[in-house]
């Protein structure tokens, strides 16, 4: 698969996993909110049944505000606080609700806080007060106020953020390496063009080839190597031993004639040009010459 392909795929699945989280996004609070109240109606039950009442109504349980809902009961009552502080933390527990909110025991008449406690996820932090202490029979109405939970918008914008990084990031590494391969491809041909003249000739080292008036000659491996240390050292001494280390040693071969009979093969390519001659310099190396 190509990487054009690859790229338009994976935006393709970012932009439908970013739908697919939209749409759901709608029916999670709403699921959050069926589960509170069936949990408070549980909590609100069994602190009934504690009291020995087994006919009174629950009445509907209300979401007053975001995160907030409203527990109330048909006729007055009275209990001890710890006891609702155990209903409601089982219930939650069993319905895997969060554990940190704020109860409130309102006085139906006056509007009043008649007791509050503070739940938490450490217990060096949670408050709960007054433990022992009977609320006297009244008309109450129990406010809970959840303080921890996870924000879903907050959640879907942060995922989308960073599936969009993470989008951006493999564009740019595509990016970077073709451009990377761009500028090595343009240092190749830049490379391939690039060329040195001796004589009549134009010397194209990394393409082993001679060209004389449009006309190619190409060189072995070899002759060019033996060819681009003369172009280096024109009109100079190179030794045998300098030539036979570039050109054979650093390859792990030693040779014993070849290298006199490259340099045959050098002068017969050469020798369109008068003015070009690799002489022999005795007991020491060779030399290309050029006339001017």
């Amino acid at each position: 698969m190509s990487k054009k392909r690859i790229i338009i795929y994976s935006f393709l699945g970012i932009v439908l996993l970013c739908i697919w989280l939209i749409s759901t996004a709608n029916s999670r609070p709403k699921r959050f909110s069926e589960k509170v109240k069936v949990a408070l109606r549980y909590a609100g039950n069994k602190l009934l049944l504690s009291e020995k009442d087994s006919t009174s109504l629950i009445l509907p349980i209300k979401e007053i505000a975001s995160d907030t809902y409203e527990l109330s009961f048909q006729n007055q009552l009275t209990f001890e606080p710890t006891i609702l502080v155990k209903w409601l933390e089982d219930s939650f527990l069993i319905s895997k609700l969060p554990s940190e909110y704020i109860v409130e025991v309102i006085q139906c008449s006056t509007k009043q806080v008649a007791y509050s406690f503070l739940m938490t996820k450490h217990e060096e932090s949670t408050i709960i007060p007054c433990s022992g202490r009977w609320l006297p029979m009244d008309c109450y109405t129990i406010q809970l106020r959840f303080t921890g939970k996870s924000n879903i918008v907050l959640t879907i914008s942060l995922l989308l953020t960073m599936l969009l990084l993470l989008f951006f990031i493999v564009m740019e590494i595509f990016f970077r390496k073709k451009n990377k391969n761009t500028a090595t491809l343009e240092a190749k041909d830049e490379a391939n063009n690039k060329f040195a003249t001796i004589g009549i000739f134009d010397f194209y080292p990394t393409q082993n080839k001679l060209v004389k008036q449009a006309v190619e000659i190409n060189l072995s491996k070899k002759e060019c190597e033996l060819l681009q240390i003369f172009a280096d050292n024109l009109n100079q001494v190179v030794t045998r031993d300098e030539l036979t280390k570039k050109v054979w040693e650093d390859n792990g071969v030693i040779v014993g004639r070849s290298l006199d009979t490259y340099i045959s093969k050098l002068r017969k390519k050469l020798k369109d040009d008068e003015r070009i001659k690799i002489t022999n310099v005795h007991g020491v190396g060779y030399k290309l010459e050029l006339d001017s």
